[in-house]
């Protein structure tokens, strides 16, 4: 998101997540009914437009918001009606934005009983042990498969393993992909749980695994360098033939002897 659609997210975030969070369990309904006033905005145009649309008063769009989401907790209206009171660049980024705080209502409720720290390490090792299940991963994807079908593709590839609050992210991004590729989904929700624990998470891919103490000491350099905590994960590819690839949110940090070998081949090209 850009603009004024990042500062109304953070506006809305910013007061809400205090309450999502004193919810404790609770929250979980919440992230319910946001998910389905998603799947709302997603099948309407017309409801999305315009409670998107800045020239529409506040009023009326909070009022059409509350008959929506009819019986549903009075906090997941005041959320609701917090978001389309908003500013949007696209009316695609109000979906995007009640999305968001739907997971992080989700993850909130897992915070609450103590498992946040498991989820994410239970959806790490689900994106890892899909690495190389291409086939899986574009089922997963593919519209052309109904929905019901995905979410019990991923119900069989957990099996009985799994919190409830992994079972239901995964799941989501399943059913309700947005265009997105499952694991994209995955890993963005591992986003939101670092920045409820406050710290950020680094992916790190390396030729082999990494000692504890090799792991300690760079999860130490990069949190140095980030300014805050970071949780490394290592992904293990055979192809990097030496060095790492690291990536924290948006920044990538490529050492690996095949970026360098692609640098000085451009070099020479040039």
């Amino acid at each position: 998101m850009r603009g004024t659609s990042r500062a109304s997210l953070e506006a809305v975030e910013n007061r809400f997540t205090p309450v999502v969070r004193a919810a404790g369990g609770q929250a979980r309904r919440i992230s319910e009914e946001l998910f389905a006033l998603v799947d709302a905005l997603d099948s309407s145009s017309s409801l999305r437009r315009t409670l998107a649309d800045p020239s529409v008063e506040g009023d009326p769009k909070s009022a059409l918001v509350a008959r929506v989401l009819d019986g549903a907790d009075p906090r997941t209206v005041e959320i609701a009606q917090a978001l389309v009171r908003s500013r949007w660049s696209s009316d695609a980024d109000l979906a995007g934005a009640t999305e968001r705080i739907a997971f992080r209502a989700l993850l909130s409720s897992a915070e609450a009983d103590g498992t946040l720290g498991l989820v994410e390490d239970e959806l790490f090792g689900l994106t890892r042990s899909l690495a190389g299940q291409r086939e899986v991963r574009r089922y997963l994807l593919d519209d052309a498969y109904p929905a019901q079908a995905r979410g019990e593709l991923v119900d069989r590839i957990l099996g009985d393993q799994g919190t409830a609050t992994t079972r239901a992210v995964a799941r989501r991004a399943a059913v309700a992909p947005r265009g997105r590729r499952f694991v994209t989904t995955l890993n963005h929700v591992g986003d939101l749980i670092a920045e409820l624990r406050s710290r950020e998470v680094a992916t790190v891919v390396a030729a082999a695994p990494l000692t504890p103490t090799q792991t300690d000491r760079l999860a130490a350099l990069l949190g140095r360098a980030l300014g805050r905590p970071v949780q490394v994960n290592v992904v293990v590819d055979p192809h990097v033939v030496g060095g790492l690839r690291v990536q924290a949110g948006p920044d990538v940090i490529d050492s690996t002897v095949l970026s360098r070998l692609a640098d000085a081949r451009r070099q020479l090209a040039g």
